[in-house]
């Protein structure tokens, strides 16, 4: 049986591109999932089709609104998940944006825009939801990084900022909550997903042709790593960043 059978798993994000497949992937292994989405029509809708495709799965889902940005929804976010589930076991912060911008073209408004939802995000629904996994007395918390947050790129300061900042985030909560709560991160490469959908397509084929595995990567490459990250199998592991990046930045 999988080692997480019957917990219970909030992924933010969890609408498309590799949150979809985290969500899908803990469902088919045997948690239940909150399905976390950005508050608009279109992303509600597409909730609802990962939702639908957890429960013809034979899982159990629920979708859950919520700007991971804004405080005042991340309490009612996380509000309505325990409402349904209580505290979530597992919390996966994989909610994102990505912009590409020269640094001298940048205005104020694209920086605070990347950083609230890719690193303010991140640190705004972790400790919404730590407290209980503390009272609880077990957890596992798998922050979405990049492989960029290492090794920085070019048009993206704001992004390899945030996801650089989630890296140190992760080590720094691992050790203040061990061994009650583990939290590690995922930091992978370019992937096919909507995320990549406002980079240029001259960057991404320059960039899949820098990759020792001479390809983008998929959600399926992702996947894995969060439900061995979210599980008991992963038991010794916290304060890693674990990379499935096509050996992009072997750190």
């Amino acid at each position: 049986m999988s080692r997480v059978a019957n917990k219970t798993a909030l992924v933010t994000g969890a609408s498309s591109g590799i949150g979809r497949g985290v969500a899908v992937a803990l469902a088919e292994a045997g948690a239940t999932v909150g399905v976390n989405h950005y508050p608009s029509d279109e992303e509600r809708t597409r909730a609802a089709e990962v939702v639908a495709e957890i429960e013809a799965g034979g899982g159990e889902a629920a979708a859950f609104p919520g700007d991971v940005s804004d405080a005042t929804s991340v309490e009612e976010l996380v509000d309505a998940f325990e409402a349904t589930y209580g505290t979530p076991e597992v919390l996966v912060n994989n909610a994102g944006i990505l912009r590409q911008s020269r640094l001298d073209e940048m205005n104020i408004a694209e920086w605070d825009e990347v950083l609230d939802v890719d690193l303010r995000g991140v640190f705004l629904v972790t400790r919404r939801v730590v407290p209980g996994m503390l009272d609880r007395g077990s957890g596992s918390v798998v922050n979405v990084a990049s492989q960029l947050g290492f090794k920085g790129a070019a048009e993206l300061t704001h992004y390899c900022a945030a996801k650089g900042g989630v890296i140190a985030f992760t080590r720094a909560l691992a050790r203040e909550v061990a061994p009650d709560v583990r939290v590690n991160a995922i930091a992978p490469g370019p992937i096919e997903t909507p995320l990549l959908g406002d980079i240029s397509e001259e960057w991404r084929r320059e960039k899949a042709a820098e990759l020792p595995m001479e390809r983008a990567g998929r959600v399926e490459d992702v996947a894995p790593t969060a439900v061995f990250l979210a599980s008991d199998e992963s038991g010794y592991y916290t304060g890693q960043t674990l990379s499935p990046d096509g050996g992009d930045a072997m750190h």
